[in-house]
């Protein structure tokens, strides 16, 4: 291919823009692998970096979007060779490194893992770095000891990517669900997915008690904030509370009520650079444990042109689930 379209963030006086182009492959950032890319995903971070609503881009120009799939067409990596399936999320990819919303990418190999067999890429993308974090956090309660008898799991921002995946995992695991949304006319659709009841987020977004009535054995929570301190409150003692993402802010009000009184736990969780065995294992386990007939049910299919729109809709909170993207279209 002498030359692929890109979505590429340029910086202006005023902040940045992000406009479409014909790149060649000596263009892209050093690697070991070459990658013609079939698809991307739309994630949060995703959104603020081509937005610039949010300081994801470090470097200019760049190409965003935080994973990919495709097909290795050159390797001097002696993991990889030309003709593997390879998947990709995380490790500064779309932050510091061309990422995903380009037809080609050159990467670390190190950074790959292989696409799991019998996927699609684009079954991949479906679950992208939004669904693998919510596979992080499922396996982050299970070792902190919260299993579908300890009671009713809290997930928080529940009709986004994170947060659709997390009650369609604990739901198929056996866990007894509540979602947590502000847009309660999805009400149904998280539901559908397997959440067993839905909570009004602005539950959760009132003043933060030092301890408040317990309510959940464990929380998965990407929005973190006032919402994520509430929630710390009303964990059942010996709980724990896996948190990935800042929608509402990096901010925690909280006190330490909640830890040296109820022996609530709270696991961070860093998608951006697991460990290659952590992250094997993660993938692992979505291929066995994801219901991939309700994660399609969950997903939109997108063109590369239509990255800039949904990026300012999943920002607003305006995305339902996930969004993938195809850069050939």
């Amino acid at each position: 291919m002498s030359s692929f379209r890109a979505l590429v963030v340029s910086k202006t006086e005023t902040g940045q823009k992000a406009e479409f182009a014909q790149w060649t492959e000596d263009q892209l950032m050093p690697g070991d692998v070459t990658i013609r890319v079939s698809h991307s995903s739309v994630n949060y971070k995703d959104g603020l970096a081509v937005t610039g609503k949010g300081p994801i881009v470090r470097q200019f120009p760049l190409i965003p979007g935080i994973d990919m799939a495709g097909k290795v067409t050159a390797s001097t990596h002696p993991r990889w060779k030309a003709g593997d399936d390879v998947v990709l999320g995380g490790w500064g990819v779309g932050e510091g490194h061309h990422g995903g919303f380009a037809q080609v990418a050159r990467v670390k190999g190190d950074w790959l893992v292989p696409l799991p067999k019998g996927w699609k890429p684009e079954d991949a993308m479906a679950v992208g770095v939004a669904g693998y974090t919510s596979m992080l956090c499922v396996m982050a309660l299970e070792e902190q000891g919260v299993k579908p008898e300890s009671g009713e799991v809290l997930v928080t921002g529940a009709a986004g990517g994170v947060g659709s995946v997390a009650v369609l995992l604990l739901a198929r695991l056996g866990y007894k669900v509540a979602a947590s949304t502000r847009r309660l006319g999805e009400a149904e659709f998280l539901k559908s997915l397997g959440a067993a009841s839905v909570v009004d987020a602005a539950e959760l977004n009132g003043p933060v008690k030092p301890l408040a009535k317990a309510r959940w054995a464990g929380a998965i929570d990407s929005v973190g904030s006032v919402t994520l301190a509430n929630v710390l409150s009303m964990i059942h003692p010996e709980g724990s509370v896996a948190a990935c993402g800042l929608a509402q802010g990096m901010d925690l009000p909280t006190t330490v009520a909640p830890f040296i009184l109820r022996g609530v736990r709270l696991i961070g969780i860093n998608s951006v650079t697991t460990p290659l065995p952590r992250r094997e294992a993660t993938w692992a386990r979505l291929a066995r444990d994801l219901d991939m007939a309700k994660l399609h049910s969950l997903t939109t299919t997108v063109g590369l042109s239509d990255v800039p729109r949904v990026a300012e809709q999943i920002v607003e909170g305006q995305v339902r689930g996930r969004v993938v993207v195809d850069v050939n279209r």
